[in-house]
């Protein structure tokens, strides 16, 4: 182990301390510095390192003296007094030792930020993966393997391992604990496979299990017994790998190309001639070849990530040494395009996102949230689908209570029931009762003949919604709240009672306590919807969600208007991230809407200058609103308009019927509005 000292207490000795301690390649002898509060040497006495105001009070015997005073002169003295085999690194060495180690550290977390196509890559490679734990049962088994064994992937978790590979020496690697590299195997079926054995160890060190990596080696062994030429096994393997879709690269034990497939020069971009005969670095634009590293290791390398080609693709690297005859004869390297991957990603987003649009049902894998508010409110939501309970959905317009309610639905035992919607507020109090209850022939309703099951009927054994339940009429509360308690419902002129097994989830965005102390709403009725309340939080509340909700926007607009719009720049999420939304994620919807209208039809980024900014800038301050001169003026007249229904909105304390009443128009056209600007 290298002996160090350190010289220099500041902010680049502290950050060489800590990286030294944690490499645990290196022995910090000392830390000095001419300041004896300097946070290094407080650091390092944390470690119990012998710390000093100068550095001749520290062991002169060491390895590696590393001067991050930025002092030049003191690196010559330094020279002169510690003895010539002692390696002096200057400040700006060690700066530069610093950074490297930071971009490291950049790297793995965007290696760690890829982690959720783990599982596509995982089923996607040739190799068979097989893990086991501390009891020798199968808890992980990829695709490649379930073949190769002759059985389903979700039959072989939680079996014995003994039971699909009789002689299988997994076991042994949780006895010993060590890893064994490259093992031959015969399978029950005669096959040959080659397998690495490695135990799992956790994040605290502790043996969990242990996994294999195989593959089927019974074509390879055929052919190395009949074939020992490597110009015969060249022509064998290029007849094997044109057909294959990923890209294939050999070379010979010099590292120059011998042979490429057509999907080599698909995915790199690069033809064969600019291959063949040339460093096997001649592919790689960012990165380093893993052919040299296997032809100098004797060893394979798997799961690499590097950009190829002038296209800079984005691909996983598998890379294996030829070796026949224990003699190298060259590698071979399967290049997987990740880039494809994401593709497919994206197209089975889409393609999930059209299915739910048909069944209109949304599920908690829609709803996006990943402030401790919205976590809070899934979590309860999640809860309240697998009881029965009432559910009052809380929360201003636009927050997303109808998705809530969907997915409340759809991860409940009732989800292959009918799911109900119901505006209380859209219609008038007449036709919801009509609707809700349903009449019976002869019944004194205008427009109406003969008899109708009511909504409450129509959702019986599922869920029914009642959005905006506080501009309930007296009457219709008075008759919810007998569904609620007796659990039946009476039709408009019947005599009748109608048993009915119905789940009510509600929502509302008035204040429910002022409604009861103005004996508006009937507190007996509170009570009932109010046993599973759950406040959902306002979208100014939880900005940090705003592009990831955005992206899954994209794909919903993206299929209403026939657009392949990719992303939203980061220059126009901040710009969305200033704004308040007081129409929450509706709102920021129509923005979006808008948006994508005003693009050109080959745009694939939306940037700030497809924004419409006016519609940003509504301020509540003294009831102005700001509006670009050079905007058009139909643009004008809609943000005057918004603004004024925003304000009244907030004048009314979000009640639509007093709201309509003020602006004198009606219900059905202030819906029309604030749909049309996002507030509702």
């Amino acid at each position: 182990m290298q002996k160090v000292i350190i010289i220099g207490g500041g902010i680049g000795g502290s950050a060489i301390l800590k990286l030294l301690v944690e490499s645990g390649w290196f022995h910090v002898e000392g830390v000095a510095d001419i300041h004896a509060d300097a946070p290094a040497l407080k650091e390092a006495e944390k470690f119990r390192i012998a710390t000093g105001t100068d550095y001749r009070e520290l062991p002169k015997t060491v390895d590696i003296v590393f001067n991050v005073t930025g002092d030049d002169d003191l690196t010559q003295r330094l020279r002169r007094y510690y003895p010539p085999r002692t390696v002096i690194i200057p400040g700006s060495v060690a700066n530069i030792f610093v950074r490297l180690m930071d971009e490291k550290e950049h790297y793995i977390n965007r290696l760690s930020n890829e982690s959720h196509k783990g599982s596509i890559i995982f089923n996607s490679i040739d190799e068979g993966m097989v893990g086991i734990d501390l009891d020798n049962h199968i808890n992980f088994i990829n695709r490649s393997a379930a073949r190769m064994l002759s059985v389903k992937q979700d039959e072989a978790i939680g079996r014995h391992i003994h039971e699909l590979i009789s002689m299988s020496e997994l076991p042994r690697i949780i006895e010993t604990g060590r890893t064994e590299l490259n093992r031959e195997l015969e399978l029950r079926d005669g096959s040959k496979i080659v397998t690495s054995r490695f135990p799992m160890i956790d994040e605290t060190g502790e043996l969990i299990g242990a996994f294999a990596v195989f593959k089927d080696i019974t074509e390879v062994v055929s052919l190395a017994e009949e074939i020992t030429d490597l110009k015969e096994i060249q022509t064998m393997l290029q007849a094997i790998i044109q057909s294959s879709d990923d890209a294939i690269s050999v070379v010979d034990e010099k590292g120059n190309g011998l042979l490429v497939n057509p999907a080599y020069t698909r995915i790199t971009g690069l033809e064969m001639e600019q291959v063949i005969g040339r460093p096997a670095s001649a592919d790689i634009s960012e990165g380093e070849s893993m052919h040299f590293k296997a032809l100098q290791t004797r060893k394979p390398v798997r799961g690499v990530n590097l950009k190829v080609g002038p296209a800079k693709r984005e691909v996983i690297v598998n890379v294996a040494p030829i070796i026949v005859d224990n003699q190298l004869k060259g590698s071979v390297g399967v290049i997987h395009d990740t880039t494809e991957i994401r593709s497919l990603m994206k197209e089975l987003d889409r393609a999930r996102s059209i299915i739910r649009t048909l069944e209109s049902k949304y599920t908690f894998d829609d709803i996006i949230g990943l402030s401790p508010e919205m976590q809070l409110s899934l979590q309860q939501a999640k809860l309240a689908a697998q009881t029965l309970v009432t559910v009052l959905l809380r929360g201003e317009s636009g927050t997303g209570k109808e998705l809530f309610a969907h997915a409340i639905h759809s991860a409940s035992e009732r989800q292959f029931n009918k799911f109900v919607r119901v505006n209380c507020a859209a219609v008038s109090s007449e036709q919801l009762d009509a609707e809700l209850f349903g009449y019976e022939e002869g019944a004194t309703i205008e427009h109406r003949t003969g008899a109708k099951r009511g909504l409450l009927e129509e959702a019986n054994n599922g869920s029914i919604f009642l959005d905006e339940i506080g501009e309930l009429s007296p009457q219709i509360q008075s008759k919810l709240l007998r569904v609620l308690q007796e659990h039946e419902t009476m039709r408009i002129g019947g005599t009748k009672p109608i048993p009915v097994n119905v789940r009510v989830i509600a929502s509302t965005n008035a204040n429910m306590e002022k409604a009861l102390l103005d004996g508006t709403f009937r507190e007996d009725l509170y009570y009932r919807l109010n046993r599973m309340p759950i406040l959902i939080p306002p979208l100014r509340s939880r900005k940090q969600d705003i592009p990831r909700i955005v992206d899954r926007l994209l794909l919903k607009l993206n299929q209403e208007y026939g657009r392949n719009v990719e992303t939203v720049s980061e220059k126009a999420v901040q710009f969305l991230k200033m704004y308040d939304w007081p129409g929450n994620v509706r709102e920021l919807e129509n923005i979006l809407s808008r948006s994508m209208i005003f693009m050109q039809m080959n745009d694939k980024i939306m940037t700030e200058e497809h924004i419409p900014l006016n519609m940003l800038k509504a301020k509540e301050a003294k009831n102005e609103v700001v509006i670009p001169a050079s905007a058009p003026l139909q643009e004008q007249l809609e943000t005057v308009e918004r603004g004024i229904l925003h304000r009244a909105l907030e004048e009314a304390k979000g009640n639509k019927s007093k709201t309509a009443k003020q602006l004198q128009i009606s219900l059905r056209t202030l819906y029309y509005k604030l749909e049309k600007f996002g507030l509702l």
